[in-house]
């Protein structure tokens, strides 16, 4: 796909990505500011949100373009195969070690390693890569030999790493190493506006895939995909178009192409609404305020709904890593609203 270009500078948009939102927009700025530097990156985002794309894009996008580009699923492999398919290994370092074997951080030196699913790296395995952040070695497998490396880190999780902290599995030294510099990949649902431009693209992708010659689609399917909430994000909107496209008779994807449930005709199969989570936390919330105040209290309303709205505020300005304006879409207020709210409940330290 070629490149978009809305404007000049730090806001143009980035080859492979769709979409002109605001939550984009930031995406697309921090991307273009941070790309020529060597800081680590972490991103997070639900699945299927594009942060292998935004990868690649720092990585074209820095003096390092011309390196190698290496990417590593650190969720498909297990502890043992993971060490070694990162630092490599020794000849003789276990059974099947028949040779001496490169592993990805050799293979990456002077360009960048992407590092997906770095919540899935076992506890002692982080001891290692913590070292290769601060000292940018390491030895393989069955090896004594240290070997240096030039690389740029950039890890990737869809899940809070904070949670995991708080769990205990996940270091918190390695945590601040890696999120020198967080880039937040909206899911689908905070970015609304972009999803007519996505299944036009995918439209015409597919169309030209399939060689058909006119692709399209029906205002009443485009209405349904508008509404429904896309817990699977953009990997979820291109396989329906896709599938739809696939089963059309004359290149026009009609509502009835649709599955059931993005008509709203059945319940959502995967993935979790947004609503749903903050109401289990209100529901909790509520339970152990009520459990706090005595039978005899004539303004328990008040009381509950004050500790309510301070500890949903507190919990989803923390799930946005302090970013008001995430926190402000998911809880459905505008900013002002929240900044006031803010102030009310004493919680500027959590913001940013």
């Amino acid at each position: 796909m070629s490149t978009m270009n809305k404007a000049d500078g730090e806001n143009t948009l980035i080859n492979g990505l769709i979409g002109n939102s605001p939550p984009m927009l930031e995406v697309y700025r921090m991307t273009r500011k941070v790309a020529p530097t060597t800081a680590t990156v972490l991103l997070t985002g639900e699945t299927g949100t594009g942060k292998e794309l935004i990868a690649r894009a720092l990585h074209e996008l820095s003096p390092r373009a011309t390196g190698p580009f290496i990417r590593v699923n650190c969720g498909a492999l297990s502890e043992s195969l993971l060490e070694s398919e990162l630092f490599g290994h020794a000849k003789g370092a276990f059974t099947s070690a028949i040779e001496n074997r490169t592993g990805r951080f050799e293979a990456a030196h002077g360009g960048t390693i992407f590092l997906d699913e770095i919540n899935s790296v076992s506890y002692q395995l982080q001891v290692k890569l913590l070292r290769v952040l601060q000292e940018h070695e390491f030895e393989r497998v069955g090896d004594t030999r240290t070997i240096r490396v030039d690389v740029r880190v950039i890890a990737a999780t869809n899940v809070d790493l904070q949670d995991q902290i708080t769990a205990g599995r996940f270091r918190e030294d390695l945590f601040y190493r890696l999120n020198v510099i967080p880039i937040y990949l909206p899911a689908l649902r905070e970015r609304g506006d972009d999803i007519t431009a996505l299944v036009n693209f995918f439209v015409w992708r597919y169309a030209q895939a399939n060689r058909i010659t006119s692709g399209k689609v029906h205002p009443e399917a485009l209405k349904f995909l508008l509404q429904y909430d896309w817990p699977g994000n953009v990997r979820e909107l291109q396989n329906y178009v896709e599938r739809a496209l696939v089963l059309s008779s004359n290149g026009e994807i009609s509502a009835d192409l649709l599955p059931p449930h993005v008509r709203g005709l059945a319940p959502m199969r995967i993935g979790r609404r947004s609503s749903d989570d903050l109401g289990s936390i209100c529901t909790e919330l509520v339970s152990r305020r009520l459990s706090e105040i005595s039978e005899d209290s004539l303004d328990a309303y008040a009381h509950v709904i004050n500790f309510v709205e301070k500890e949903l505020i507190l919990q989803v300005l923390r799930q946005s890593q302090g970013v008001q304006t995430r926190t402000a879409t998911r809880l459905g207020i505008n900013r002002n609203t929240l900044h006031k709210k803010i102030e009310d409940h004493n919680l500027g330290a959590e913001a940013r």
